[in-house]
């Protein structure tokens, strides 16, 4: 059987597309009772190790394989990077992500690291008293009742 050169272009074409289209996961997609959709997704600068979310949803903790904790906002814009061992391999965090646990499997040993986040808060034009450049730390106390 004979098929133009047009014909067999096409086919190539189709079977390349099909390919490379067979590579990739879906986006959005339904299982049985399951459905799905990618809602966000943004790029680390390395393999992930491991992960873990604040119960609040505003923050990402990723360990991955430069010996580093990164975090993320949930734009996924980087916060900080907070260095690790090279034999940690397991994180968490308390469930406001004010303290992040550390895992080593290979020395044994559990840690527990405080992590405080720093905002910037204009104060141009608020009263004061003092030097203007004097360092401020305000204190959030949420165990109230």
């Amino acid at each position: 059987m004979k098929y133009s050169k047009f014909y067999a272009a096409g086919m190539a074409c189709l079977f390349f597309a099909a390919n490379a289209y067979g590579l990739t996961a879906p986006s959005e997609g339904q299982d049985n009772r399951i459905e799905w959709k990618v809602v966000q997704s943004w790029p680390t600068e390395s393999k992930t190790m491991d992960m873990v979310h604040s119960l609040d949803g505003k923050y990402v903790y990723i360990l991955n394989d430069n010996n580093q904790v990164q975090i993320f906002n949930r734009q996924g814009q980087l916060q900080g990077n907070i260095p690790v061992e090279e034999s940690v391999s397991a994180i968490d965090i308390a469930p406001q992500g004010e303290t992040l646990y550390l895992v080593d499997n290979v020395k044994n040993t559990f840690s527990a690291v405080s992590v405080s986040f720093v905002v910037e808060v204009n104060t141009t034009d608020a009263p004061f008293e003092g030097p203007a450049d004097a360092p401020v730390t305000i204190a959030v106390f949420t165990d109230f009742e």
